[in-house]
């Protein structure tokens, strides 16, 4: 865990003690839970739109343009020489 050890943990632990207090102690770590938990849910909402993006760039390169077949005679692909 970030390469910290139980002696280090442990000291800062005890440093936040001392700044805010046994009662401000639980409303703190609520409160960093929440934004721990809001932090992976936008992680995860920006992933899906990453792969929701990919997919549909890949699926319109897939599908064929009516014009391109009308103009090669029926054919999707054009030869090239």
């Amino acid at each position: 865990m970030f390469g910290l050890g139980g002696q280090e943990l442990l000291l800062i632990l005890f440093v936040i003690l001392i700044f805010f207090g046994p009662s401000k102690l639980p409303d703190l770590a609520r409160g960093l839970g929440r934004g721990m938990r809001e932090f992976k849910k936008a992680q995860a909402d920006i992933e899906n739109e990453f792969h929701k993006a990919v997919e549909s760039a890949d699926a319109k390169e897939k599908t064929v343009d009516p014009l391109m077949a009308k103009h090669s005679g029926g054919d999707a692909v054009s030869e090239k020489s």
